[in-house]
């Protein structure tokens, strides 16, 4: 059949309630439509519920919340900080928003985040160089919990500190304790194909007042006190509006919920595709203390049990009118970061090259999962 005959099945798309539509009408019944109103402050106060945080900004965007992370922690031109280099580009380029430099370290398999080992090797390197790094950014990848007692002990050590970058990791836990909530700096991402959306948006907590009072400063224009515009430093207009803070609020009502549903796909997927020769429904069991997200669902491929690649995976999917995505590609290697240090890089590498993303969106019904795994079985031509 031609992928037309087939509705399309996407990656991660956005799975809304009926509880949004509540907050936005009532934004714009009171004309609360600008980057102020009820919602936004209601819409923090949930951030702050869910993560166990003191202070929450919201913002257009997780990247936006990076890039004032990185201003709060200090981060200059001519500054370096350490940041994995298996990531999402957003995670690396507010680095380069405030002159800095990143320094790459590579990942470990078990959780596939920043490995601890190759993070030590980096800090002494960088410190013998007399480059100590001015952060860390710690990234949870598909909403699995970095290994945060050796990473918060080797930057607690080195008086680094350390900015969590949790945009795909909303509703996971590490040792019951909420995922953003163990950095100095936390950041969310509400972009349309997270496990809960604003359309756009993005969230900054942390538990310093000081700190959050000066991101939403920043936020804002960075606009002084005067009854005229005055301004004595460089601000951004990050702040959220109200109307996507109802949305938020809506969605924010759903969180356990999405996760749990996520969470069923991931194990739907491991039952469905165990002993497929040549494929692995990748980043199972989970690490002892740690409570994924499963935000998406990821398959390595062994070369030496199958001769199909991700690609022509990814293509025969496209067939039946399904989208896949590859695993990140290592920031090491994009173009834009040919000459940035790295510290390892084989396992990102090889992740990159074996892996694929599978459909994953919370309102996936069984047919639609039946339908992924038989193209999958398809296109390993099993």
């Amino acid at each position: 059949m031609r992928s037309q005959d087939y509705d399309r099945l996407y990656l991660s798309p956005p799975h809304l309630g009926r509880h949004e539509l509540n907050y936005v009408h009532k934004a714009i019944e009171d004309n609360w439509v600008a980057p102020a109103g009820p919602n936004l402050a209601g819409f923090e106060a949930d951030i702050c519920a869910a993560t166990g945080a003191g202070y929450c900004v919201a913002l257009t965007s997780g990247t936006a919340a990076i890039h004032l992370g990185l201003l709060l922690l200090g981060v200059e031109p001519g500054d370096e900080v350490l940041c994995p280099s298996f990531t999402f580009v957003a995670t690396a380029n507010p680095i380069l928003y405030c002159g800095a430099t990143p320094v790459f370290v590579d990942s470990e398999a078990a959780t596939w985040n920043i490995c601890p080992d190759r993070l030590r090797e980096a800090l002494a390197d960088r410190i013998a160089q007399g480059k100590k790094p001015k952060a860390l950014i710690l990234v949870h990848l598909y909403g699995m919990p970095a290994r945060l007692p050796e990473i918060l002990a080797i930057a607690d050590e080195y008086a680094v500190p350390v900015l969590e970058d949790a945009a795909e990791a909303l509703g996971a836990r590490f040792r019951n304790q909420p995922l953003g909530s163990f950095g100095t700096v936390g950041v969310f991402s509400f972009n349309g194909n997270k496990i809960l959306t604003t359309s756009g948006g993005g969230a900054l907590v942390t538990n310093d007042a000081a700190l959050a009072q000066k991101a939403l400063f920043l936020a804002t224009q960075a606009k002084d006190e005067a009854p005229h515009y005055q301004h004595s430093e460089v601000g951004y207009n990050y702040r959220l509006s109200n109307i996507l803070a109802g949305i938020g609020r809506g969605q924010m009502e759903l969180l356990e919920a999405r996760v749990k549903r996520r969470r069923e796909i991931f194990a739907w997927y491991q039952e469905h595709l165990a002993g497929r020769p040549g494929l692995t429904v990748a980043l199972a069991p989970e690490p002892a203390g740690s409570h994924s997200n499963r935000w998406l669902t990821t398959i390595l491929l062994n070369p030496a049990a199958t001769s199909a690649t991700p690609e022509t995976l990814r293509q025969h999917l496209e067939t039946r009118n399904i989208e896949s995505r590859p695993l990140w590609k290592p920031l090491h290697l994009q173009p834009l970061f040919e000459t940035t240090p790295m510290y390892g890089g084989q396992v990102g590498a090889d992740l990159f090259a074996r892996g694929l993303c599978l459909p994953s969106g919370s309102a996936m019904t069984e047919a639609d999962l039946r339908r992924v795994a038989e193209a999958v079985r398809q296109g390993l031509g099993q």
